[in-house]
């Protein structure tokens, strides 16, 4: 329903007049439209572009630059990043910092990407931490833990999970958690949910203790992930299988009520289908599935989803 419909409805219905109805058509025709998040959105991919082409032009003029050079450029981008965002930022505190300069935000990412190729280049061409590469990972977690709750900056708080996963033998991210990981390594599925739980633990106690409570939803977030992927790979394992199975039932049921209490539809559906997912495998091992009940089942479960998809709303409210 358009705003028009709205205004005509009410002043049928006498609860605005028709000239206060014109003034409020009037505003919402002549108001500023804002373009603080496309302005973020074009930053971000100006930030993460130049970055990328840095690293091109870098390799690909190895010889006609000089490592000195490089070396020094890279420095001086990370000193400026990390410089700039010092020189504007705002008084520590354990809540919610209102950044108000923009582009402080993105030359701290600027300075934290530029770190990493500073790292990987020294790495790459002086051996720097010689044979001990659990350093490459640990020394970014590290750095960027504290530039997130110093500078109260969510984004480098995810390459700070990402790093220090990596540092454990994990690969967190969205489009490689699955590729990236050898789920069939011994122990690797019980570190990969461990992280995960110690994660969503750190999320929860920021959230109770008001410290960075707006962190969070980022811990809660790549830690479910992490502890569920890895859960449901153990549930089709024959080894430990209803002892993964029961884990992923847990952290489901814990995401459900959470979602009702921050009315959060990710954590809802990421808890809904993954407990879909370990339910039906383990009533399909634990029976005689033939092709009937195979059809049946899915028609029913189906119907469910639909069912949950359009009673987001009611489900998430019942707790209020």
């Amino acid at each position: 329903m358009t705003n028009q419909k709205v205004l005509e409805i009410f002043q049928e219905k006498a609860i605005i007049s028709a000239q206060t109805g014109q003034h409020i058509i009037d505003f919402e025709d002549k108001k500023p439209f804002s373009l603080h998040y496309e302005l973020k959105l074009i930053l971000y991919a100006g930030i993460f572009l130049l970055s990328s082409g840095l690293g091109i032009v870098i390799y690909q003029n190895l010889d006609s630059i000089g490592h000195t050079a490089i070396v020094v450029f890279i420095s001086v981008l990370v000193v400026a990043g990390f410089g700039f965002s010092f020189w504007k930022r705002q008084p520590f505190t354990w809540q919610l910092v209102e950044q108000n300069n923009l582009f402080a935000d993105f030359t701290l990412l600027l300075g934290c990407l530029s770190f990493l190729t500073l790292e990987g280049y020294l790495q790459y061409q002086y051996d720097l931490f010689g044979e001990k590469y659990g350093l490459i990972t640990f020394i970014p977690a590290v750095v960027f833990f504290f530039t997130a709750y110093f500078f109260d900056h969510r984004g480098v708080l995810s390459m700070a999970i990402t790093a220090f996963a990596s540092w454990v033998g994990v690969s967190i991210s969205p489009v490689s958690i699955l590729t990236n990981n050898d789920f069939t390594a011994p122990y690797f599925i019980f570190t990969s949910i461990c992280l995960g739980l110690s994660y969503m633990a750190i999320g929860f106690l920021s959230e109770y203790k008001l410290l960075k409570r707006h962190f969070s939803f980022t811990y809660i977030l790549f830690g479910s992930n992490l502890a569920l992927v890895a859960g449901t790979v153990g549930i089709f394992k024959e080894n430990l299988q209803y002892t993964y199975f029961f884990t992923v039932i847990a952290i489901s049921v814990v995401l459900f009520l959470y979602a009702k209490i921050k009315q959060s539809y990710v954590f809802l559906l990421t808890g809904v289908i993954f407990g879909y997912i370990a339910i039906t495998n383990i009533i399909f091992d634990l029976i005689t599935v033939n092709n009937w009940f195979a059809a049946y089942y899915f028609i029913a479960s189906g119907i469910g989803v639909i069912f949950l998809l359009f009673n987001l709303k009611k489900i998430l409210k019942t707790s209020n």
